[in-house]
């Protein structure tokens, strides 16, 4: 038996192939970001894109996976590269220490990608980078102020409703003409609770289970 095999009995030989030869870009390797990352090196994807600008704060460790004690003040993506290879050592890992936005320079073309980026405006440059170039990829909406998985969905981002982040993304969408795409967010009325410099409570059930959800989706997405 290998590592992969659960996940061969349950999806097959052909998609756990798929996954290997695969390329998933993942943007933000935060609280949402580091769910997704480990779910997608632990289901089989062979090559991984990593991207992020920040390092690991104590206050990262109540709900991101790659925030530890032994971690903090090292590079996001630095960690995330080293845990991937400690999962499985054969998958290809491309570290990007970088902050996405409208002028940053990418000559790669992934499968697909996820975009767990907190900057509205770095996650409005992200989906005309892979409109351009055709590329499908699903987004995080607000986790943060959200206590409430059962209420976590996957939709269009026309369709969402609730969402302060989606509202706002919602309508530069609208104004850059952009196509619809699927996103994670939460039909959960958000906590009122805002800490000076906008400062938001988050919980790791909730941001996990956003990551965990765009890991599914783009899993599924390659396999089918």
């Amino acid at each position: 038996m290998d590592r992969l095999h659960r996940t061969r009995l349950l999806f097959g030989n052909d998609a756990i192939n798929k996954l290997q030869q695969s390329t998933v870009m993942v943007v933000g390797c935060g609280a949402v970001g580091s769910f997704a990352v480990e779910a997608l090196a632990r289901s089989g994807v062979g090559n991984l894109i990593l991207i992020d600008f920040d390092s690991i704060d104590e206050s990262n460790i109540n709900r991101q996976l790659f925030a530890l004690d032994s971690t903090v003040g090292q590079p996001k993506v630095d960690v995330a590269m080293a845990r991937i290879r400690d999962i499985n050592p054969n998958i290809c890992v491309t570290a990007l220490n970088l902050f996405f936005d409208d002028k940053t320079i990418l000559n790669i073309t992934p499968d697909f990608v996820l975009d767990a980026i907190d900057s509205v405006p770095s996650k409005i440059a992200l989906y005309k980078w892979c409109n351009t170039r055709n590329i499908p990829f699903i987004s995080s909406m607000g986790a943060a102020r959200k206590t409430d998985p059962t209420q976590i969905r996957v939709s269009k981002i026309s369709k969402t409703s609730v969402c302060p982040l989606a509202a706002k993304i919602r309508k530069l969408v609208r104004m850059e003409h952009l196509p619809d795409f699927d996103v994670v967010y939460s039909a959960q009325v958000p906590s009122e609770t805002v800490l000076p410099g906008r400062v938001f409570g988050s919980a790791i059930t909730v941001t996990g289970i956003f990551g965990l959800m765009m890991a599914d989706y783009a899993i599924k997405h390659i396999i089918n």
